[in-house]
């Protein structure tokens, strides 16, 4: 079998575990971090598919790479993974909740990149017009760069405003060249 649709069976049938006893967005939180683990510790995939680490060290190390505390159906669905032996995919599992969780609750991923901080109100302000546009929830980051010079760019879902001076610098540029 295909290694996204066996992701993608669990995680639906974790999502609906975690909907139907309310804690959607805990086990958010932990597939979130757990996803983030995998992907700040490249060693933990090659751990987790060693075949001669016990189920129970891999199990308290997926615990471990899933937050601090995680919860009850969380510990379950991890015994339930490696019980199947499909451990190898948790990463995916993992990623393939994240999605369907925003799906779900319509929740979009937006970045503000600025050449400084900016103030929470002026974050909180991008955050409400991103909204506003979307009818969603929006999970945002702010990442500062230097490089643009000056102004920002805003992306979200598949927009992109660049009101950076670098990009006005090189449009300008590339006019002069023609």
């Amino acid at each position: 079998m295909d290694i996204g649709v066996i992701s993608v069976r669990y995680a639906r049938a974790l999502l609906k575990s975690a909907t139907d006893a309310k804690i959607e967005d805990a086990v958010y939180t932990e597939m979130q971090q757990l996803a983030k683990s995998y992907a700040d510790v490249p060693q933990l995939r090659f751990t987790i598919d060693n075949p001669m680490l016990s189920k129970d060290n891999k199990e308290a190390l997926l615990l471990t790479a899933a937050g601090k505390n995680p919860s009850e159906l969380t510990k379950a669905f991890i015994q339930l993974v490696l019980k199947e032996d499909r451990e190898g995919v948790m990463q995916f599992i993992a990623n393939s909740y994240v999605t369907l969780y925003r799906q779900q609750k319509n929740v979009i991923r937006g970045r503000l990149i600025t050449a400084a901080a900016v103030s929470p109100a002026t974050e909180q302000k991008m955050r409400q017009m991103v909204e506003s546009k979307t009818n969603g929830t929006v999970e945002f980051e702010t990442e500062v760069n230097p490089e643009i010079i000056g102004g920002f760019i805003l992306e979200y879902d598949s927009y992109r405003m660049d009101a950076s001076v670098k990009s006005k610098l090189n449009s300008i540029l590339t006019q002069l060249r023609k």
